[in-house]
């Protein structure tokens, strides 16, 4: 028990070197949030015991340390009173409230060779916080306005996340709600999505409307909004066109082949006997009894149905606005439609297991073309979907 116990005081003492060892070079390295998280960490259990000591000291250090290149930081930004530090400003006030609460609940704590507290300067950025989000939030309502005048997609993508931004730091502020909503119409892309059938079959209505059914690619994002019906008052970026170039469907086949199985199995136990046809005994003499095997034999009769069919085709990626065609993808999809069914004569557990189940099977009607068609468009919209998430069009 005592040999248990001191081996866990010492994995303790070497754990706790480790974190402390990590908590300096977190220092040593200028990183003294890090620093801090894993001081406030170690101090959460026992903080009076001497154990602790080292990480309240690296605690009161990490935390003078980050003060101060904050305030340093602010002082530099203040004077050179440039809009675009609204943010940072603002963020490195909210830091140093933030940092002052992560230490406060763990207060008093004691530095016990001193005889004193850890010493940890806390101030009120109250209205420093106030003030600097006022200025931040004017100037975001103010960026947005002027990027919302511009005619550029990526602007308005602009606009909207400072929007957003804004209205999650002030929410209703003055209109940010409504030109959020113009921002994220301004900068999506629409893409006009529609098919053509260049082959000398039809194209089955139902598959048509499933690969322009862009709801099921799961594919619309915040940007780019697919449409397989053109909207009004929508101005469209791009098309995407699937050009049915090729549909290739084989005859129906039906194919026999005759084979013979054979499988010896267990059969009972016989009497071992010698080259003379007499039984062989043990030395007790009594007979010696062996496994009994007998042959099992079947003729079976395979037959095969088989059709397929071939769908080829190109997606096109366009630019509406130039009439400019941006990139061509083709695509090939297959299907195969297959039927096996056997009968037998003979003893039908001369075949595999996995085999017998074709005995209950039967000759089943072959697919119409149209529905050859059709079924292909399950892996020719699989490769549709894989093309538009590799290629994105912005």
């Amino acid at each position: 028990m005592q040999k248990t116990t001191l081996l866990f005081s010492i994995f303790f003492l070497i754990l706790s070197s480790c974190g402390v060892k990590t908590t300096q070079a977190l220092i040593s390295d200028g990183n003294y949030d890090g620093a801090i998280d894993r001081a406030v960490e170690a101090l959460r259990t026992k903080k009076d015991s001497k154990g602790k000591q080292d990480y309240v000291y690296l605690l009161e250090e990490a935390f003078a340390k980050a003060k101060e290149r904050d305030l340093r930081d602010l002082d530099l930004m203040i004077k050179e009173a440039t809009p675009t530090n609204a943010e940072r400003v603002y963020n490195t006030y909210l830091q140093l409230n933030n940092r002052q609460e992560k230490i406060r609940p763990l207060l008093p704590l004691p530095l016990l060779k001193q005889g004193k507290n850890a010493s940890f300067t806390f101030d009120n950025y109250s209205n420093q916080i106030i003030s600097s989000k006022i200025a931040l939030t004017r100037y975001l309502y103010e960026n947005a306005l002027t990027l919302l005048k511009s005619n550029n997609k990526l602007d308005y993508r602009k606009a909207y996340d400072d929007l957003t931004y804004l209205e999650n730091i002030s929410p209703n502020y003055k209109n940010a709600k409504k030109l959020m909503e113009d921002a994220l119409f301004k900068g999506t892309d629409f893409v006009d999505v529609y098919a053509k059938n260049q082959t000398n079959m039809v194209i089955p209505k139902m598959l048509q409307d499933d690969l322009l059914d862009f709801k099921t690619y799961g594919l619309n994002d915040k940007w780019t909004v697919y449409h397989s019906a053109r909207q009004k008052n929508v101005t469209y970026d791009y098309s995407l066109i699937i050009n049915f170039r090729q549909i290739n469907i084989s005859p129906e086949q039906m194919k026999e082949k005759e084979f013979i199985k054979e499988r010896q199995i267990k059969d009972g136990m016989k009497t071992l006997l010698d080259s003379r046809g007499r039984p062989v005994k043990d030395s007790l003499g009594k007979e010696i009894k062996v496994d009994n095997y007998r042959m099992l034999r079947a003729n079976v009769y395979e037959f095969r149905q088989f059709k397929s069919c071939q769908v080829t085709a190109v997606v096109d990626y366009v630019d509406v606005r130039t009439n400019q065609l941006l990139q061509s993808f083709p695509v090939t999809s297959e299907y195969f439609f297959e039927n096996i069914y056997s009968t037998y004569k003979g003893d039908r557990n001369a075949c595999d297991d996995n085999y017998i189940s074709y005995f209950t099977k039967r000759a089943v009607p072959f697919p119409n073309n149209e529905q050859m068609v059709y079924d292909t468009g399950e892996d020719l919209k699989a490769k549709i979907k894989d093309i538009i998430v590799r290629n994105k069009f912005r």
